[in-house]
């Protein structure tokens, strides 16, 4: 997420909608299908995209079930992330990247490690504020281990003073507490209100520097944790994409937004030629033409970073039938389509990083073909 937080900061800010900005065509997209989702949320001044849009998987993925709509706390995984981070930055001497960003596997093994609670629980918001506002607390929680650093040996309660700092931005986490009039830890409302369970998400990407259908570690600055992704062919990983919406299924999705295609104030992203919107965008557009080749090419030379994750809940398709998939941001209500965003193909298909996709979305023969039981 190289950039995500500046975004966030605009966003915060009001700068951003006064850019200069194209106009839209009234949408012409039929849906398909739509998988249930819960609202847009706003992840504000804060770098944790992948947080907010892994959750919200989380709880699409509970509606599905039909466990009914819960709404998830995001700091209370942050929280829990951000304490791996600093354990594995100490460990490898500051090497490692400390920072807002990650990847959608976090949440799944943060929720699977800690378990999760309700937003009605566990804000992360101080007392008085409305807005989610990172920078301060990552640039304490980034100077107070770098300080560690210098010290030989470091204090074996480090980890104390770390913890302070989070209370001091998030509030403290709890340990028990009691939803629909039924105490519970972290744990236990996971497994027992979520019915919650880690093998029931897989690691999607599509790159051909690595063998098609077997696992690897996807080389992001982000991937702190040594995530694995099993690898399709481009054109596999986006069958399987329509194919999990057509079913009801949602979708975590990682791409690069920060190039001139990707346009959440106006409602759509297309793979445009010269990389940059018209005067007055349409569905119907012209897009680059795109393959495997292309797709590798632009990850290998570092134009195609995981900037920015959020959930894809739908499939459709324009008068020409040209398909797209409808994404709910973590931005709040900003663009024509109150937080949400219309995604060609094309896009897809060339700026995507990875995916998380609920393992009952995926065909049988596919998880057979991957070694998934």
């Amino acid at each position: 997420m190289k950039k995500i937080v500046s975004i966030g900061l605009l966003l915060a800010s009001g700068i951003f909608p006064l850019l200069a900005q194209p106009s839209s065509e009234k949408a012409t997209l039929s849906v398909i299908s739509k998988a249930e989702y819960t609202p847009v949320k706003n992840q504000a001044a804060t770098g944790t995209c992948w947080s907010f849009s892994t959750t919200s998987l989380v709880e699409s993925q509970t509606i599905k079930n039909g466990l009914g709509e819960v709404d998830l706390s995001e700091m209370f995984t942050v929280r829990n992330i951000y304490t791996e981070k600093a354990k594995n930055y100490i460990l490898r001497q500051g090497t490692a990247q400390f920072g807002p960003g990650g990847l959608g596997h976090d949440v799944i093994r943060a929720m699977a490690t800690y378990g999760a609670v309700p937003e009605s629980i566990y804000s992360g918001l101080p007392l008085g504020q409305k807005t989610h506002d990172h920078n301060k607390m990552d640039a304490q929680l980034k100077t107070y281990l770098d300080s560690l650093l210098k010290i030989r040996p470091i204090p074996a309660d480090w980890m104390k003073g770390f913890q302070s700092i989070l209370d001091d931005h998030l509030g403290k986490a709890p340990e028990t507490f009691t939803y629909n009039e039924k105490p519970y830890t972290p744990k236990t409302f996971a497994t027992e209100v979520l019915h919650f369970k880690p093998e029931d998400y897989v690691n999607i990407t599509s790159f051909s520097h690595h063998p098609f259908y077997t696992s690897f570690i996807l080389e992001a600055p982000d991937n702190f944790a040594n995530g694995s992704y099993y690898n399709l062919p481009l054109d596999e990983m986006i069958k399987l994409t329509e194919h999990a919406v057509e079913r009801g299924y949602s979708i975590m999705w990682d791409a690069d937004v920060s190039n001139g295609c990707f346009k959440q104030n106006d409602g759509y992203a297309l793979l445009w030629k010269g990389g940059k919107a018209p005067a007055t965008i349409s569905p119907e557009d012209e897009e680059l033409k795109y393959d495997q080749q292309l797709r590798q090419s632009l990850y290998e030379n570092l134009t195609t970073q995981d900037d920015h994750l959020m959930h894809l809940v739908g499939l459709e398709k324009s008068a020409s039938g040209k398909k797209f998939f409808l994404v709910k941001n973590s931005w709040g209500d900003r663009g024509p389509f109150k937080g949400f965003i219309h995604v060609s193909q094309a896009y897809f298909a060339i700026n995507t990083v990875s995916l998380v996709v609920p393992k009952a979305a995926i065909e049988k023969s596919l998880l057979t073909k991957l070694g998934i039981q």
